[in-house]
């Protein structure tokens, strides 16, 4: 069952990131000023994020296994229109609105996979889940390539073909646990109930700069290397998905770390890592090694951070409101990702330079570090 979760969430965000890699070409094609391509790119961002909060609350009711080839296959259509009739700025903004659909099965996956681990395993299981988000690598590993080398709709057609794939394999394979807790009531009075608690706020704001930053630099992290490094958009491509990759791997890590020793600490240090990292990726020197270590260094701490957020996620909430927590919190994550590109996209374009940029994602992360240090540590050592 993880396995499939895992593979349907990362195919899934497959779909969800075809468009960042095209960037830089959607620039050029259309005459999009630098806001314009942020905009591009981010859009489905922002509705696969807000889309996580119903999803949630309906895999709560329904199940995984109604609602992973549901989703799977309605991502389908967006992927197609985006592939063969988009020619205009409007066109791609409204296919990545609908393509934002496939950035909501996370939602759906943790707490699936939630109920079918006991609690002391459930950081590794969800942190293993949670690196489906290496489909964000797939794309950047395949799409300009594969575009370049066969026609410009090929990526799209093979993710089409992948996703029906997954839903007609899913639909016969996927089994909820047949104990799971199915809660009573309606959508929203289940959503009012979840937004009232404490804990969904806090780990929504966890979850927004951890998981946020992830999608800030691999959906605008092309675009950065291209225009203040000189990069070839292969060559940028293929150096945001090893950002990526790294980040994905120590995502597993994080929650293998957290069923070791208390969550809160490892997301502190994470943080930590991340506010040192980000101040010294503000000075522009040249992709030299450092520099790429740098980057390097802060993929591994975001991957950190994300796992062990939702290893907060399954020692405090209960097991029946997991799905409406997780569609609240991934909210927050998407959102957190969405604002970050637009930001160096008005910072670059008023000033040429992304230093300002890196300095607010170091003074966000801080902040983060000393919430969960104070108020989240105590949260866990009450266990309220």
């Amino acid at each position: 069952m993880l396995a499939l979760a895992t593979i349907g969430f990362a195919l899934t965000f497959w779909a969800w990131a075809l468009l960042s890699p095209l960037g830089a070409s959607l620039r050029e094609q259309l005459s999009l000023t630098a806001f314009e391509q942020s905009l591009v790119v981010a859009v489905p961002v922002i509705v696969g994020s807000v889309g996580r909060i119903p999803v949630g609350a309906l895999t709560d009711r329904l199940g995984a296994r109604r609602m992973f080839p549901t989703v799977a296959l309605l991502t389908v259509l967006p992927v197609l229109y985006l592939g063969h009739f988009a020619d205009s700025l409007a066109g791609f903004l409204v296919g990545g609105f609908f393509l934002g659909l496939g950035g909501t099965t996370f939602a759906i996956g943790v707490p699936f996979v939630n109920s079918w681990y006991p609690p002391e395993r459930r950081g590794l299981a969800l942190g293993i889940f949670g690196a489906g988000m290496g489909g964000t690598a797939i794309s950047a590993f395949s799409t300009v390539q594969l575009a370049e080398a066969l026609w410009p709709s090929f990526p799209f057609d093979l993710v089409a073909v992948v996703l029906v794939g997954y839903a007609v394999v899913s639909y016969g394979l996927l089994r909820d646990r047949p104990d799971r807790q199915v809660p009573s009531g309606s959508m929203l009075s289940r959503l009012a109930g979840t937004l009232r608690m404490g804990v969904t706020w806090q780990l929504s704001f966890l979850y927004a700069v951890a998981f946020g930053g992830f999608v800030a630099f691999s959906v605008y992290l092309p675009t950065y290397l291209t225009t203040q490094h000189g990069l070839e958009r292969g060559d940028a491509a293929l150096r945001t998905a090893g950002f990526v990759v790294l980040a994905v791997a120590m995502r597993p890590v994080g929650g293998w770390l957290s069923d070791r020793m208390r969550p809160d600490g490892v997301l502190t240090a994470a943080f930590a890592a991340l506010t040192v990292l980000a101040v010294a990726a503000s000075f522009e020197f040249p992709l030299t090694v450092a520099r790429t270590v740098v980057f390097l260094g802060m993929a591994a701490a975001l991957g950190i951070g994300t796992g062990a957020v939702f290893a907060l996620v399954a020692r405090l909430v209960p097991a029946e409101r997991v799905g409406a927590v997780t569609g609240v919190v991934g909210a927050a994550g998407g959102l957190g990702g969405f604002f970050p590109p637009l930001v160096m996209g008005l910072v670059y374009g008023g000033m040429h330079d992304y230093t300002v940029g890196f300095l607010l994602l170091a003074a966000t992360a801080l902040v983060a570090g000393v919430f969960t240090a104070i108020v989240v540590h105590r949260r866990v050592a009450t266990g309220a």
